[in-house]
């Protein structure tokens, strides 16, 4: 319901059309079929998508993530640790943030704000001043696709596009391959599931093999920075920056 009324608020305000959000499924699948890992590989229509079962808002069934269940896990060592066994080091967290509720959150009336756009936007920001990395520098994103509506908005509240403009960000192919910047090259939660606690890790899995280039068929040229977009409701964000290291 929160997500679904987002995105209901956002096409109101903005008069995005109901094509415009079933396509963000249809490039989730696109990117999925090039993921073992992920739950739904079968691509989709934007006329599927919005034939399935309709749940709240603009959403439909295909536009909701699957409640999956899995594991992840990461081994954390420090650099000395790595060298002296071996292991790489290519990869480093350039920045990374984290932020709660807002008084926006519970205050503005404002939907896209309770179901955490302050909160991403803050984060993001947080981490381009640290990093002194801008989002235009951004070639590949792992962000939290719970529902189309929240990729749509997070497209903005990351600054990968400006506000009221993801539509055309959407129509002009600018979040996938041959676009500006690839959104969930893994399928993202839409596609390769959301197991939860999991989530985050196999977000930051995705984008570390990027950075190495061991994708395979997902694999975004020329990469040399990742942001990965994480959420809870509740209320926290957390936004990372990787970066690939000689």
């Amino acid at each position: 319901w929160y997500f679904g009324g987002a995105g209901a608020s956002y096409a109101e305000k903005y008069g995005t059309k109901a094509e415009t959000f079933a396509a963000i499924s249809v490039k989730s699948r696109a990117h999925a079929a090039n993921n073992p890992y992920a739950v739904f590989r079968d691509p989709v229509t934007v006329a599927e998508v919005l034939a399935s079962p309709h749940i709240f808002g603009p959403l439909t069934r295909l536009q909701c993530c699957p409640p999956t269940c899995g594991a992840a896990a990461a081994v954390i060592a420090s650099e000395e640790f790595a060298r002296r066994h071996g292991l790489r080091t290519d990869v480093r967290i350039a920045a990374q943030a984290m932020t709660t509720d807002f008084p926006s959150t519970f205050e503005a009336k404002d939907i896209t704000k309770l179901v955490g756009y302050d909160m991403a936007k803050t984060a993001a920001e947080q981490v381009y001043e640290a990093s002194g990395v801008s989002p235009e520098d951004i070639r590949v994103v792992e962000l939290h696709d719970c529902f189309t509506a929240n990729e749509l908005l997070s497209y903005e509240a990351l600054g990968l596009t400006p506000e009221g403009t993801a539509e055309k960000f959407i129509a002009d192919g600018d979040n996938t391959y041959g676009g500006r910047v690839v959104t969930n090259p893994s399928g993202g939660l839409l596609s390769k599931g959301h197991p939860l606690g999991a989530t985050g890790l196999a977000q930051c899995a995705e984008l570390v093999w990027q950075l190495r280039g061991e994708a395979d068929a997902r694999q975004v040229e020329g990469v040399n920075l990742a942001l990965q977009h994480n959420i809870g409701l509740g209320g926290a964000a957390v936004v990372t920056l990787y970066e690939k290291v000689s």
